[in-house]
């Protein structure tokens, strides 16, 4: 008996209860037509704040799903500059962190263009442009040779490891990714939401590089629902969702990739997935509309250059409560300086104190 999908002679002969599925896709579908519909009165410089906030959690939680963690100032910094956007001072951006974020944009801002082995073999390229991962060389730009051994997904200690996965060997990857991507590419085919969550889930499976298999495999699947949504302009993650949910997209990845070529319970985690995240964007979108407010209040006062940068930090991945010493740190001031700026920003009733004196004193905006 087959231990895994690949190795069964329907493969990829995918198949589903669409019926079971129907009641999910329709309720993923009526969110994002509410989501798109707001998006829409709310005026352009909103909508971009709202992409740039949403891309820059993508790229962020795409990668912590897989134990790597970057930047965020960074890769909001390079999102900003890649979209058109003012941002002076910005600090200087890792080659690699520009990688990551280059694959993401290419992957949704392009979401028509064709996808084929040159364009997967760049975005792998982009994800490891010293040629390491870690420690570890990576072969870079073409698929994996396997000349270390078949590909495994695998924990526990070295000599005593628990194998979850093997992916199918080497010499068949040519064959099989050209039947992917020929089916990627055609303009028929399944639902496209349902066709996100197959491609998700057929690419993980032939893991065709040696690294990065599981962050190409999402931005594959934020191509095809930014085709699904017709806008190259994200304003929900579904990377988020699934960082938030990392334990269980394991488990069912590895319990698909063991059982038979019929994936309803694949794709109705991933239409549900996708609706959690569509609830989550409703944060995203209080936060963005929030700051709009709070600037249109404050446009007449006054605010100085560390002012600015410690209001600015509150309202993009900002951590834990502001204290004066994390003012301090933030504006690379003095302390004496920060419980200056403070005094000034809570006269302006601009900031306030939060609950409780003392060693907990912090401050959080007023309005």
């Amino acid at each position: 008996m087959p231990l895994y999908i690949h190795e069964r002679k329907d493969w990829p002969s995918f198949r589903w209860d669409a019926e079971a599925l129907a009641p999910t896709l329709a309720e993923a579908y009526r969110m994002l037509g509410l989501l798109l519909g707001k998006m829409q009165v709310i005026g352009f410089d909103l909508r971009t704040e709202a992409n740039l906030d949403t891309l820059t959690v993508n790229v962020l939680r795409s990668s912590e799903i897989e134990g790597e963690i970057l930047d965020p100032s960074q890769v909001r910094s390079s999102l900003a500059r890649r979209l058109g956007l003012d941002k002076a001072g910005a600090p200087l951006v890792d080659r690699h962190v520009d990688g990551v974020v280059e694959m993401h944009l290419d992957a949704t801002e392009q979401c028509r263009a064709k996808l084929d082995a040159e364009r997967l073999f760049a975005w792998h390229s982009a994800l490891f442009p010293s040629g390491r991962s870690g420690m570890l060389k990576v072969l870079t730009g073409q698929w994996r040779n396997d000349s270390t051994g078949l590909m495994q997904v695998a924990s526990g200690p070295m000599g005593r490891e628990k194998v979850h996965f093997q992916a199918p060997a080497a010499d068949r990857l040519k064959k099989e990714m050209a039947t992917f991507l020929k089916w990627v590419n055609k303009k028929d085919g399944p639902d496209p939401m349902i066709k996100a969550g197959l491609a998700h889930l057929w690419f993980v499976t032939i893991h065709p590089f040696e690294d990065g298999n599981g962050r190409i495999a999402r931005a594959i699947a934020d191509l095809l629902l930014a085709r699904a949504d017709g806008s190259p302009q994200r304003y929900y993650s579904m990377s988020a969702q699934i960082r938030a949910e990392r334990g269980k997209y394991y488990d069912l990845l590895q319990r698909t990739q063991q059982g038979t070529m019929d994936v309803t319970g694949w794709l109705a985690w991933f239409l549900a997935c996708l609706c959690r995240a569509l609830v989550a964007s409703e944060t995203m979108l209080a936060s963005v509309l929030n700051k709009h407010r709070f600037w249109q209040n404050h446009a007449q006062t006054l605010f100085n250059s560390r002012q600015l940068k410690v209001l600015n930090k509150l309202f993009h991945n900002f951590q834990g409560s502001l204290t004066s010493t994390k003012y301090a740190k933030i504006a690379r001031t003095s302390q004496d300086t920060a419980s200056r700026d403070i005094a000034d920003l809570i006269a302006k009733k601009v900031l306030r104190k939060g609950k409780g004196g003392g060693r907990n004193t912090h401050y959080v905006l007023a309005s």
